[in-house]
């Protein structure tokens, strides 16, 4: 019994600490235009791209500078 309500308490843990790691995030253009993302956007640098994954599942690039502002949620 012992067994069990630990495998239980560790698998809540471990599930409670995957979802703490997203963190949602609003993109702001520059024409106002504003897209929510399911997490922080990442910078491709060398091809001046921000990769992120849309509320849908949808994965999107978008050029770095037709960025206003990002905020995380």
């Amino acid at each position: 019994m012992k067994v069990k309500a630990i495998v239980a308490l560790l698998l809540a843990g471990s599930l409670g600490l995957l979802a703490g790691c997203a963190t949602p995030s609003v993109i702001t253009l520059k024409d106002g235009r504003q897209i929510q993302t399911t997490d922080t956007p990442k910078l491709d640098a060398d091809a001046g791209f921000y990769k992120f994954k849309q509320l849908d599942g949808k994965e999107t690039t978008i050029n770095k500078d037709d960025v206003l502002t990002i905020k995380e949620l």
